[in-house]
């Protein structure tokens, strides 16, 4: 490096409020360590406030930010106007977002105040390192000052944190000033919390600081947290607070400390922190030292009561003997107890914990060594572990926060409430890996036999000149090897000419849900060529065609590798109408503008990161500049009644996929009240009667005060007697329009209603995505515990199952989005395949039949330029369903794996985007003859901006044009019996099953979750592409060779497409009415919601009726307080 800093360089790293792309910013920050700095990271969907508070407590020099998901400017200007208003100005501001942030807007950023936005050129000119080392430079700065402002701070803070950061920083930097003494006689306590590296030191410190905090309501907290400086670089990553929720409390501080010595597990200005802290009057002090080994117990020097965390995987019982720790805690927190081998563990160190303190006779229950998961909301063993800590705290200082402290005796140990996957069947992965390689070798064994009979039949038939004792010996050799050929295989041999007199024929007969369906076998060039749909193989070997059978088989056959439907459904292209911009109407005008004259219906919806991360719009600004950006807002189930107006949800030919993932169940909730709603209108069309309901609705509510769908003019549609008054997009009808702000509940009687929910719930199509799974391992929009959120997906397939929901998925299991955040293909199908078979072994364990569920599961893929994304298709259907039948036993339902292809983000360049349209057809073709069962193709323009109609346009044209146009596409089996697609297929479903034992031997998908196995993966192989990239190895046209004569710069949108001021004030306008209109009903709907939570109760079915009432945001944040916030890492 260049440049060597002077200063001791703080930064605090983060992605923007509702962005899960942390993957950048990973990068960014173990570099920035690398360079000597000492990193707080905070990780993705930062709000301003949290990141400003965050900066002014760790008295930092700089922050940096990634933000990809819109609203940037909004976003930083309010961020140096905190700073400003706080007196913290001095705070440089760094940021990036590819090329979602203009050149024009990072003119004006910097205008402002902004140090520096670094744009994708500026990444090309200065390199990754180039970028890291002009962050320091501008950072290296002295801290000079004693803490004193003039003004008052204005977030909310019960104390002035910035004179306590600048006190500690002065200590560190080794300044004398005067740092007050500590006010009278009071005591303050000073809890010490140590332990071993990983045992979850920051979750066990952030679960005691959040019940301090509700416990004790006018209390205040302090945290120093010391972690270790590296001796290489003296860089340092402060990696506590990323795990803490609860430290965002004005009643609570933080200071994160780097040892600035290698060997050492605290900083030898601990002692002046706390002073510091003491002299804040802050009523309780907590120190969490860095990770120790077994003799270190110097956190003993600077604590009053102390505790050491560990976790059940210490070794032999004869290690707990060299902890010294373990001689002087007060409390021992025996921490990951869902672990295997936990009971034993804490066992062992009570039998080490009484012999080191003497206590012979006493009970293991009154002994303080608790069992804790910290990591399960609301755990009884951690509750048990702060009433111990309390009393010791009351016990050693006389402290009492709250007068007398109840004390509950030990009664049991905690354990898992929710057992996702049980442990006898952790090793799924291995033994569904185990399960195909024993299939495959079945398969080619019988095959060999089948070869040999074919031989031996061909010798007998033409064997007139041999003996009777030869052909007496060949008949015996036939009859035994007939033995050894499995009925099924001998089934397939003989039925073959059969199967291939059924492809000759000018029609194919199928049966679908007990309809016959009827549909042409042969299809005519413009010369008068006659060619096969369905084209079968010309082997004579019978070993050659059962194994054909066995591995490729024709479309619609186990194991479905050609496809899972005999024939494509005629009418019905897989072309996906993908839209999602400003509010519901505009986006509902889109819809109707791609579909216009589309004889199916297929509607992609994107939302806006508001949406996606659960909460409603607002005017704040970090929350303002993201309404309707990058996706659509949708906050209450009116908004969704216009999303999807003038489409009939239950009509067969239109099914609807809503990409959201965090607040996925609230949002199909919406969903599925808008098509109910839907029908209730046709209903009342149907049987005349609208008087009588206008009447009813004119009685009981105030029809001014019902929501409006704003026209293309930009004026209210009004409904006047069941017809509409105002200006429709063309095509719109107004299906979903007349209930505005009611339920068909409100207005039909019961039993009628009933009847329509039923009927309505049993033929809406679609597909929610809702894999929380593959958002923990890649693009990060988790807001709610994995456990938690895991349990609202399985309520919603129990609920789908009860009321027998057949035409829509549960969930749309996603490789998309790890393949985004920079896997490889072959990553990118293990780890999606690994997360569909970890939920189907947790809905089993839920007591659900596979028959019942495992047809509501859908896939998700993308689909790049690499050779293997020719066959992930198919090495998805075959291993899916080989498992399926082999292994679960499931139907023939259950074995077809149904997916969805979007092409890839990733191959979309902002540099000569034109050329993204050659790849993005390239990859449809890829697609199309893999036999997907439909097909997103993104836009050219989306490297830069949200896509325009022109280009939306145009990115559907070119998948219209391979399915209309092009002649090799009429057929349906293109890619059976090419030797580099059979050698491809064959070489990636191994790699596949060996990365199943790679996960199995990490404690399964979960396990290898907590270990970060897969983001590490991930983020290894997104590093290696964009090094390759950079450095030219890996050509990219356009993009680092063949550029044009001025370079290929970065292009500029011609057109951007941006929600307007309009739009966003509609948005909240239109909450407040909502919240107004059901002001009476909706604390009393959350609370019984908050009810079934702690219940166990099925919660979509409760969601059902609550969205009826309350908003996306009071639903999330009521749900935070009974399933647990998600907590961020690493």
């Amino acid at each position: 490096m260049s440049y060597t800093p002077q200063n001791k360089v703080r930064i605090v790293t983060a992605a923007s409020l509702f962005d899960g792309h942390d993957a950048a910013i990973n990068i960014m920050r173990r570099i920035l360590q690398s360079k000597g700095a000492e990193i707080i990271h905070l990780g993705h969907n930062r709000s301003v406030h949290e990141i400003v508070e965050c900066a002014i407590e760790e008295d930092v020099q700089g922050i940096a930010i990634t933000s990809y998901q819109g609203g940037h400017v909004e976003f930083f200007k309010y961020m140096k106007d905190l700073l400003d208003q706080n007196g913290c100005g001095h705070i440089k501001i760094f940021g990036g977002g590819g090329g979602t942030i203009l050149p024009s807007e990072i003119e004006e950023l910097h205008q402002y105040g902004i140090t520096r936005i670094y744009s994708p050129d500026d990444g090309r000119k200065m390199g990754l390192e180039g970028m890291i080392e002009d962050v320091i430079k501008n950072c290296d700065f002295t801290l000079n000052g004693n803490g004193e402002y003039k003004s008052a701070m204005t977030l909310g803070e019960v104390k002035d944190v910035r004179r306590i950061a600048r006190q500690i920083t002065n200590a560190e930097n080794g300044l004398q000033t005067a740092n007050g003494k500590q006010a009278g006689n009071k005591t303050i306590p000073v809890l010490g919390i140590t332990g071993t590296g990983g045992a979850g030191k920051s979750s066990v410190t952030d679960e005691i600081v959040r019940r301090f905090l509700n416990a004790y309501s006018d209390k205040t907290i302090a945290v120093i947290s010391v972690d270790p400086s590296k001796k290489k670089t003296g860089g340092a990553l402060l990696g506590d607070r990323i795990r803490m929720n609860s430290i965002s409390s004005p009643r609570a501080y933080m200071r994160s400390l780097a040892t600035r010595e290698s060997d050492k597990a605290l900083s030898e200005y601990v002692q002046e922190a706390i002073d510091i802290c003491k002299a804040a009057d802050y009523d309780l002090v907590i120190l969490e030292s860095a990770g120790v080994g077994q003799s270190d117990a110097s956190i003993l020097d600077y604590v009053n009561v102390s505790m050491y965390v560990m976790t059940p995987e210490y070794g032999a019982a004869s290690q707990l003997e060299k902890i010294n720790m373990l001689d002087y805690a007060d409390v021992v927190c025996v921490n990951k107890f869902d672990k295997a081998g936990a009971l034993d563990a804490l066992h062992d160190v009570r039998k080490q914990f009484k012999r080191n303190h003497g206590l012979w006779t006493a009970q293991d229950e009154e002994l303080p060594v608790i069992g804790t998961i910290a990591a399960q909301f609301n755990d009884a063993g951690v509750n048990e572990l702060f009433e111990r800590l309390m009393e010791k705290i009351a016990a050693k200082c006389g402290v009492k926060f709250h007068g007398e402290i109840e004390h509950h005796a030990h009664t049991r140990d905690t354990g898992s409430t929710t057992n996702i996957i049980p442990p006898k069947r952790v090793r799924y992965l291995a033994e569904i890996a185990e399960s195909n390689a024993e299939y495959n070798k079945w398969a080619i064994e019988q095959s060999v036999i089948a070869t040999k009979l074919y031989q031996l039949d061909g010798i007998l038939g033409t064997a007139g000149t041999l003996s009777a004792s030869a052909k007496e010996e060949l008949a015996k050799l036939q009859k035994n090897l007939d033995e050894q050929l499995h009925p099924e295989c001998r089934k397939l041999i003989q039925s073959w000419p059969e199967t291939l007199e059924r492809y000759k024929k000018e029609f194919y007969e199928f049966k679908v849900r007990d309809k016959i369906i009827k549909q042409p076998l042969t299809y005519k060039s413009l010369s008068g060529t006659i060619l096969a749909k369905v084209i079968l193989p010309k082997y004579k070997d019978w070993g050659d065609i059962l194994k054909w059978q066995l591995q490729e088989n024709v479309p619609g056959e186990f194991p479905y590798t050609a496809g899972v439907f005999p024939l494509k459904r005629e009418g019905e292209d897989p072309t996906r109408m993908f839209a999602g911009e400003g509010g519901p109407e505009r986006t509902n005008k889109r819809f109707h503008y791609v579909s216009l004259g589309q004889p199916a219906k297929r509607l992609s919806t994107a939302f806006d990161s508001v949406t996606l991360y659960g909460e409603d719009p607002d005017h704040r600004p970090d929350i303002y500049g993201k309404v309707g950006n990058s996706g659509v807002s949708i906050a209450t189930v009116d908004d969704a009644k216009k999303l999807y107006s003038g489409f009939d949800l239950c009509d067969p030919k239109t099914s609807v996929s809503m990409t959201i993932n965090g607040p996925a169940p609230i949002l199909l909730a919406f969903f599925m009240n808008a098509a109910i709603d839907q029908q209730c209108e046709k209903y009342i069309i149907e049987n005349n009667l609208r008087e009588e309901v206008n009447k009813l609705i004119e009685s009981k509510y105030k029809t001014e005060a019902l929501p409006k769908y704003i026209g293309v003019d930009g004026r209210s549609i009004i409904p006047v007697k069941g017809d509409f008054t105002g200006s429709l997009p063309e095509g719109n009808d107004g299906l979903g329009l007349r209930l505005l702000g009611l339920s068909g509940k409100d207005v039909l009687p019961a039993d009628v209603y009933a009847q329509i929910k039923a009927r309505a719930l049993s033929t809406v199509r679609g597909t929610v995505q809702a894999d929380i799974l593959k958002e923990d391992q890649a693009q990060n929009t988790c807001i709610f515990s994995t456990e938690f959120a895991l349990k609202l997906m399985g309520d919603v397939q129990q609920f789908f199952i009860e009321h027998k929901v057949q035409n829509f998925y549960s969930v749309s299991i996603s490789g998309y989005h790890i393949a985004e955040a920079g896997a490889n293909p072959i990553t990118q199908l293990a780890f999606t395949l690994a997360n569909g078979f970890t939920y189907v072994e947790y809905y089993l364990s839920r007591g659900m039949h596979i028959d019942d569920f495992a047809p509501n599961l859908s896939f998700f893929f993308s689909n790049g330029m690499d050779p293997e994304y020719s066959v992930i298709g198919r090495v998805a259907r075959r291993i899916w369903a080989k498992a399926m039948k082999n292994k679960y036993k499931g139907n023939d339902r259950s074995q077809k794996l149904k997916y969805h292809i979007q092409t890839s983000g990733r191959s979309l360049h902002a540099q000569e985007i034109d050329f993204n349209d050659i790849r993005t057809t390239l990859q449809a073709l890829y697609a199309i003859y893999d036999n997907c069962n439909s097909l997103h193709t993104n836009a050219y323009d989306e490297a830069i901006t949200t896509p325009t109609e022109e280009s939306v346009r145009r990115a559907m044209a070119i998948q219209l044009i391979i399915n209309r146009e092009l002649g090799t596409a009429k057929n349906e089996n293109p890619n059976q019996g090419s030797f580099l697609i059979e050698e491809l297929t064959d070489l990636v479903e191994e790699a596949v099953m060996n990365e199943f034992h790679r996960i199995t031997e990490r404690g399964g998908v979960l396990g290898a979750m907590e270990r970060m196995y897969q983001r590490n993966k991930i983020q290894e192989e997104s590093l290696y592409y964009e090094t390759r990239k950079h450095t030219g190895e890996y050509p990219i046209v356009g993009v680092n060779t063949f550029l044009s004569k001025n370079g290929s710069p970065t292009i500029l949108p011609t057109e951007v497409i941006r929600s307007t001021t309009e739009e966003k004030e509609n948005q909240i306008n239109a909450l407040k009415a909502f919240h107004q209109r059901h002001a009476g009903q909706s604390a009393a709907m959350l609370k019984r919601l908050q009810q079934v939570a702690i219940n166990n109760g099925n919660l979509f079915a409760e969601l059902m009726e609550t969205v009826k009432y309350c908003s996306l945001g009071q639903i999330t944040n009521a749900l935070y307080s009974v399933g647990g916030q998600y907590r961020r890492n690493m």
